[in-house]
């Protein structure tokens, strides 16, 4: 049995990650706010601490612990969120990464993975992005992911092996269906359900790379026992280009009754498309997507629908 750290077990990332963790006979503790996600989601068995992970009170409590690894899921997920409030996406995203690092150092934990974002990149030409692509966000929440990548690096020299996972758009079962401003799946999704009409902030011809939220637990596994003792980023997604229309057509496709759907206005720092080249780490790793958006839309609705 190992023991790790999983930051926001509340939340669908951290969650899903702490129950794969938990059921494979390993320890796991979560500090988390609860700010998007719920108590009694966190899997049972996992250690939780309230609280935030920028807070110094807070992680202090967990220098008892001899983490074999740390993953830090944890921290404000919406580049629209984002601009209401900067200094605290900074704090939650960046003051959070630096704080549990140190924490790692001197705990001795020599193994940090981090759950970036594919907002780090910007717009790009049409083509997939590769890692080593410049870094042009448009978003405060892309900023403080950068900083995070960047504090990853220099605590390299300190002999941690950082891991920055640059989680393209994540959905599946477990995903919040309350929050209608974060997770483009999740929040077209509930529109549906809830009120049969989707009311889309944006061009249907904006595109995105979708990736099953299993895929990513399973990419997470992974990167924890790689060999190299460096800092890395990796692109985790499944290399296919989706347009926002497509994506609607899917969801209505999935779902027994009509759906209306009105394109109006638009959200701030909001990308007009990307898609990831994923060879890196499939050729690292070996890891690859199992799971298409057709089939993933399949399993999330039919989870979705049976929550009413």
């Amino acid at each position: 049995m190992k023991t790790y750290l999983v930051t926001g077990a509340a939340g669908f990332i951290g969650g899903a990650l702490a129950e794969r963790l938990i059921s494979q006979g390993h320890r796991v503790v979560t500090i988390d706010n609860l700010s998007t996600g719920y108590e009694e989601e966190i899997p049972r068995g996992c250690e939780f601490y309230k609280g935030n992970c920028q807070d110094p009170d807070v992680v202090e409590k967990l220098e008892s612990y001899a983490f074999d690894a740390i993953y830090h899921i944890a921290g404000q997920s919406s580049g629209e969120i984002s601009f209401d409030d900067p200094v605290y996406d900074l704090q939650t995203n960046a003051q959070s990464t630096l704080l549990l690092l140190k924490l790692a150092l001197k705990t001795g934990c020599t193994n940090f993975i981090y759950a970036s974002t594919m907002s780090v990149y910007g717009d790009k030409p049409d083509i997939p992005v590769l890692e080593d692509a410049i870094l042009k966000t448009k978003s405060f929440y892309g900023v403080g992911k950068i900083a995070s990548e960047h504090y990853l690096r220099i605590y390299q020299q300190y002999g941690i092996r950082s891991t920055a996972m640059r989680l393209f758009n994540v959905y599946g079962p477990g995903q919040n269906m309350l929050n209608l401003r974060q997770g483009m799946v999740s929040i077209f999704l509930a529109q549906a359900i809830n009120g049969k009409h989707i009311h889309v902030k944006g061009s249907p011809t904006r595109y995105r790379d979708f990736i099953y939220i299993d895929d990513v637990v399973d990419a997470m596994l992974l990167v924890m026992d790689r060999e190299q003792n460096d800092y890395v980023a990796f692109n985790i997604a499944t290399g296919v280009r989706t347009t926002v229309g497509q994506l609607i057509s899917l969801i209505k496709e999935n779902l027994p009754y009509e759906v209306t759907v009105k394109y109006e206005g638009s959200t701030p720092g909001d990308q007009i498309g990307i898609t990831a080249n994923i060879s890196k780490i499939r050729n690292d790793l070996g890891w690859s997507p199992k799971i298409d958006l057709s089939e993933g839309l399949k399993r999330m609705t039919q989870w979705a629908l049976r929550g009413l």
